[in-house]
């Protein structure tokens, strides 16, 4: 009878038991290798094509994609098939495609969800123009200076305040003047004389250089001509000479007052013409190839919301401003109705000649800042991304030189999702499908 408290006989196991282990391991471990480095049924070449496979993304959250059907983690919503994506990036019917991105299939409600919109690739009048900030300011070549050729007092003034507007040949104010009374007697005194000659039997034309020696002296004192005549009519001096307005326009300043005196060379008034106006505007460096004389532009302002004032380039400064990196460009605007004020601020467009070429609204364009993509409508629900070069933005249109033909159809909404579904699906195909 054995003793139940006696210890059992220990285990051991001896060395080569050890080296049975160690050598099942390594050959286990061999065969994973092989199953794993050995190449797919089929042969060499069907690793370097990757199949078609379907895969289930949220309506609502894109960046959700599954190789099976499901529910999404952050809604809840049912994943819906995309359709088939070919791995490896390539485009719809072979075509190749923007790097980096693949062509998408979208079902009809899936297109209505996240509101997604085509438009068609159309041929059109295409320009060249940009914007930017332009302030009325006064044609200076319409600024006219009443300045007084012969001094005096003033004794009326009929334009009596800043912003009047005058009209050309209205009075402005008169003026006595011991100066004119002593040139207005010089010249009577002329008239008689000749009248004097003449009578006397002499001979025909005598004194009429001293009558048009005085009469040159009044019109270079800018006495008007219908106070000549009046002068000779009457044969009377008057004491006070009416000054007249040069030209039509508004009075921008003044410098007069009744009683003031007057001496030659002053300017009591200065008087502006603002039916046409200019409007300088900064134009950078890199526009300034882009300007030319006679371009034609527009002027919006906020004081008129609803019109747009048509104008021209007649000036671009040869000098560029060192702080700002720009240089003045004057345009000219008629201003019939004067409403453009000098000091009120718009936006100016400035447009290049249109021509005939292809467009694409600006929306439809995915600029990354190197290249310029947007997303061709195939039919059936799949959208190709495609590369395209393009020209110059006229208002919400976008000329496109070269990677569209006309008719095709572009996608205008939801591209930016489009796109981020795009890039995700040449991710998963770079990855061989994981």
């Amino acid at each position: 009878m054995s003793d139940v408290n006696a210890p059992a006989p220990s285990r051991r196991f001896g060395a080569g038991a050890l080296l049975l282990v160690l050598a099942l391991g390594v050959a286990a471990g061999a065969g994973a290798a092989w199953l794993l480095t050995r190449p797919a049924p089929g042969g060499e070449g069907a690793t370097a094509k990757a199949e078609a496979r379907t895969v289930y993304t949220c309506p609502m959250h894109p960046t959700i994609v599954s190789d099976h059907p499901g529910d999404c983690p952050i809604c809840g919503m049912a994943l819906v098939k995309a359709g088939a994506q070919e791995a490896g990036g390539h485009a719809h019917g072979g075509a190749a495609t923007a790097e980096g991105l693949a062509t998408v299939s979208i079902d009809p409600q899936r297109q209505q969800l996240i509101g997604l919109r085509t438009t068609e690739v159309s041929r059109g009048p295409v320009g060249e123009s940009w914007r930017t900030v332009g302030k009325v300011a006064v044609d200076e070549t319409n600024v006219h200076h009443v300045n007084i050729k012969v001094g005096g007092f003033v004794d009326t003034v009929y334009v009596d305040y800043v912003g009047k507007p005058v009209r050309r040949g209205e009075r402005l104010f008169s003026i006595y003047s011991p100066d004119l009374l002593s040139v207005q007697q010089e010249y009577l005194l002329a008239l008689r004389t000749r009248k004097a000659l003449a009578e006397g039997g002499v001979a025909t034309g005598a004194g009429d250089d001293l009558v048009e020696a005085a009469r040159e002296r009044l019109r270079l004192w800018d006495v008007p001509e219908a106070e000549v005549e009046r002068l000779e009519k009457t044969g009377k001096p008057v004491k006070n000479l009416t000054m007249y307005a040069p030209m039509s326009g508004v009075v921008t300043k003044k410098d007069i007052v009744m009683g003031h005196r007057l001496n030659e060379g002053d300017m009591p008034y200065e008087i502006t013409d603002l039916s046409r106006v200019w409007v300088l505007a900064d134009a950078y460096e890199t526009d300034l190839g882009r300007i030319r004389m006679g371009m034609p532009a527009t002027l919006s302002l906020q004081a008129f919301p609803d019109q747009t004032f048509k104008g021209r380039v007649i000036f671009v400064d040869p000098m560029l401003d060192p702080k700002t990196r720009t240089a003045k460009v004057r345009l000219e605007f008629p201003n019939p109705r004067a409403e453009l004020k000098p000091e009120m601020f718009g936006e100016v467009t400035l447009r290049t000649a249109a021509r005939d070429g292809l467009r694409i609204p600006a929306d439809a364009l995915i600029d990354s800042g190197t290249r310029k993509v947007v997303f061709v409508a195939l039919g059936e629900g799949k959208f190709q991304p495609r590369e395209v070069e393009v020209g110059p933005v006229t208002g919400d249109q976008v000329e496109v030189l070269s990677g569209l033909e006309e008719g095709e159809k572009v996608v205008t909404r939801a591209n930016f999702l489009v796109d981020s579904e795009s890039r995700l699906r040449a991710s998963l195909a770079a990855m061989g499908g994981k």
